[in-house]
Formats: structure tokens, sequence, C-alpha cells
């Protein structure tokens, strides 16, 4: 199933997509804190998907992102291949949804699009073996790791480059039904097909991802792994329409906009 999470009539919920509809669910996908009551079952009514506004499907405390999973990427950006996963983290304040604002720093330079293959985790995970590690995963989603490219070479390291606020647009929702391992994704600018490529190319696969991370760092109901891009990057400026598409799962596009107070605040 699509689960979405969507604002409508001032209230945030969750339901599951069906065509142009929402059937409405009570509760959350994920255990919730402080609660044993929590149960995701339908609500019994429908909203129409053009009446809601979809938000990130799933409130992550972190974002765990991969660089340089796919060989043509790290080649195109002359990186060699790192001998283990190459992990960075965003914060959740990066955190978009489905239509919401890119915003551009004060002074860009070259800020780029990045269409990747989110991981949505479902439970509290720690030390998982490779063989087990779809039982702590929900499902999947669109990600799009926007970098501050030039921010990234200079720093050394990549926190700036990938942290800043509206730089993690998520959905536009979680998938619970696709099998990961043959996707074909695609990321187009301005209508105009930008990357191409398929998770069966990636070099650290899913359950090798999960057993890493999951060693390193405790992922918690709701975050989300990012699993690296394919070649093909390149800037976005104000005004641009970036969408990432990802097969059996659907399309998230977000708008690029210049910075201001009102794009961030209003």
């Amino acid at each position: 199933m699509k689960i979405v999470r969507f604002q409508y009539e001032h209230s945030i919920s969750y339901g599951v997509l069906q065509n142009d509809l929402i059937e409405v669910y009570t509760g959350a996908p994920f255990p919730q804190p402080g609660r044993q009551d929590n149960i995701f079952e339908p609500a019994g009514r429908q909203v129409s998907l053009k009446d809601v506004q979809l938000i990130s499907p799933c409130p992550a405390s972190k974002v765990v992102c991969l660089g340089l999973n796919y060989r043509p990427h790290a080649d195109e950006l002359n990186i060699k291949l790192p001998g283990l996963p190459l992990l960075f983290l965003k914060p959740s304040t990066a955190i978009i949804g489905p239509g919401g604002n890119i915003v551009l720093p004060p002074l860009p330079e070259r800020i780029d699009y990045e269409g990747e293959l989110g991981i949505v985790i479902g439970k509290t995970a720690k030390n998982i073996s490779e063989q087990d590690y779809a039982g702590c995963i929900l499902g999947y989603t669109c990600f799009n790791d926007v970098t501050d490219r030039v921010a990234q070479v200079k720093d050394g390291q990549w926190t700036r480059a990938k942290g800043y606020d509206t730089f993690a647009p998520i959905g536009p929702c979680i998938e619970t039904a696709v099998s990961p391992f043959n996707l074909k994704l695609e990321t187009h600018v301005n209508g105009e097909r930008k990357q191409s490529g398929n998770t069966c190319d990636l070099i650290f696969g899913i359950p090798r991802l999960i057993n890493f991370i999951s060693s390193i760092m405790t992922l918690l109901p709701g975050d989300v792994i990012a699993t690296g891009t394919p070649d093909g990057i390149g800037p976005l400026k104000a005004g641009d329409v970036v969408e990432i598409t990802i097969e059996g799962i659907g399309s998230l596009k977000n708008p690029v906009v210049a910075f201001n107070t009102k794009s961030l605040f209003g």
C-alpha cells in the first residue's frame, strides 16, 4: 500500500492512497513514543487527493545518506570508490514533502539534485543481520539529496553542503509492497530527463546497508536511509521544478526558489 501523510482542514493525518482518493487512517504506521495503544487502521472515510496537502510521509529523527553508491556517479565526480559504505547525515530540519519549496542558500554557487531510493524504517533497529534486514523496513520512498556542490568540495566533509533547510525532499508516499532490488529511477528538471538508473546497480545493497548502519547507530521508526544517486547529477536554479520518479513508488516533485525570509517561513 501507498501510505501518505497529509494536511487537511488544519490537521495532519495518515492515509492510504488509492488512485485519486485517500483512505484516512487512525493512528500512525510507526510506534508512537509513550503510547501502547497506537492502532493504524481505516477511519471509515475518504478525502480527495486534490483537496489535501501531502507532506513528508515520515517524521524522521534523521536521514542517513550514502555517498558514492553507484559506480558511474563516483566516476563522474572522479572519486575513488569507498571500501565501506560512506555515510553522512541530514538533519530533520532539512526535510520537506511533495510540492515543498527547495530554497536556495542566500549566495548559491552550484546546488545539485540527486535522485535516490529512500528506505523508511518501521521499528527500532540495532545490530540487524543482513538476513533479517527486511523486518525493520516499513517501505520505500523517493528522495532528493539536494547538495551544495561547491561547499562539498571546499569543506572536505559534507554537513554544510547537505544540511541546509529544505535540502531533503521526501515522498510522495511510503510504498510497502514493492521489491527494491530492480527499480528504475529517473530525475527530470523542467520535464527534461537528467538521471536514469536502476537500484540493481547499487554497490552496497540494502541488506548490507541495514546491517552496516544499524551496527553504528540505532535506527528509529520513521528514519530514512537514502541509498545513493546514479550518474547524471546537475545544477538547479530558481524557477526550476525537479521531479524524482521511481518505478512502483511514484513521483516526488518540488519547485526551486530563491532565498528570502518568506520562502522559508511564510
